[in-house]
Order: structure tokens, then sequence, then C-alpha cells
């Protein structure tokens, strides 16, 4: 088994483990976590293949995807009530996953158009969008609008295998560095609260005030 096929099927349990969790929370049946499970666990890169136009998706070709995900989304069913700090779980699998999707996403994104933007873009893509949808269905905060780094580990993860791959390093190498940096950034925002300077020069109107035209003290 490859190294990038080991990372394929680390991140898809971890971010199936992230949904599965999602949904403990929310109190679901079997099927809620079978669902919250494949859709956290596939989505990220169902979205980096329809882009690249790599069809059929990767879960399409290969079942063992889908069937990873019914495991972890079964075995969690029965034990996450065991588990007291589940969010705490939730957000570090997270990290783990998008750390590992990051250079996956990267290295299918520059194999398919050799093109290193591409292969951040889709590194990216991979890494963060199955987080996005798992959110949006618990309705919980989205990552998007929490103020600690997420995306931005994903795109420094993405982009230290592909400068490392551009200079000539092994594949364990620049692989293991892009995965290093994407999980250090994640974590340090987990652990200490990094954030990224934000947009305060004044506070937005509420629409109606700014479709009105009325003026803010």
């Amino acid at each position: 088994m490859s190294l990038l096929m080991i990372l394929d099927y680390a991140g898809i349990a971890l971010f199936a483990a992230t949904g599965a969790l999602a949904a403990s929370r929310k109190e679901l049946d079997l099927i809620g976590f079978l669902f919250f499970a494949a859709v956290t666990g596939l989505g990220g890169g169902t979205l980096r293949d329809i882009i690249l136009d790599r069809m059929p998706v990767f879960w399409v070709l290969d079942p063992t995807y889908i069937l990873i995900c019914v495991i972890v989304g079964a075995f969690l069913f029965s034990t996450a009530h065991r588990v007291g700090w589940r969010y705490r779980l939730l957000i570090w699998l997270d990290a783990i996953g998008l750390a590992a999707y990051s250079v996956l996403g990267a290295a299918k994104g520059l194999a398919a158009t050799g093109s290193p933007t591409i292969a951040i873009v889709a590194g990216t893509l991979t890494a963060t969008f199955g987080g996005i949808l798992r959110d949006l269905l618990a309705n919980e905060p989205s990552v998007l609008l929490r103020p600690e780094i997420y995306i931005t580990a994903a795109l420094a993860g993405a982009g230290g295998f592909t400068a490392a791959d551009a200079f000539g390093l092994p594949l364990y190498a620049s692989s293991g560095l892009g995965v290093a940096i994407a999980f250090a950034l994640r974590g340090g925002a987990i652990h200490y609260g990094w954030t990224l300077p934000r947009y305060k020069p004044r506070p937005g109107r509420p629409p109606d005030e700014a479709i009105k035209g009325k003026k803010t003290k």
C-alpha cells in the first residue's frame, strides 16, 4: 500500500469519525451516524474530483471508502457515549484529518494537472469541504465563521507539500512536511487560539438600515 493511499484511508476514517461524533452530539439514530460519517468523510474528495474532472469520483471506483465510513459510523454509534469530551475529540481528529487530506488533495491535484496552483487549491478544498458540510448539517457554528486558523492551515500544508515536491524531495519527506505544517498550525489554533488579523474598520449595518440608506451612529 502506497503512502498516499495510507493517507487517503486515514483521512477518510478521521473525517468520518468527526461526522459520527457530530451525529452523537445531536443524538441521531444509526442511519444519521452513517450519513454524517459518509458526508464528512467523502465530501472534500468528491468536490476535488468533480473540479478536476476525475470521473467517476474516487468512492465509486473504490467502494472501500464507503465501507470505511460505515464501519467508523457504526463503531461510534456504539461507543461515542463513553467519551465525555466528544467535541474536543472531534476538533482534534478533524485537525489530523485536515493535515493528511491537505497533502493528499494537493498530490492528486498535482498529478492531474501538473500545476502547483491547482494542487494547493485541490488540497485546501479536499481538507476543508467535508468539515464545512458537517457543521452545516449539524447546525453547528461553521469552521468558516470561527476565529481560529482553519483554512489557512490547509493552505499551508498543501503549499508546503507542493513546494517540497518542486524542490525534488522524496514523497515521504514532502508529505511529512506538508502534514506537519498543517497540523502544527491547526493544533496551535486549537490549543493557543491562534488567529489571523480580522477586518475591523467599522461594524456592518443591519440589512434594513443598509437598504434604506440610514446612517449608524
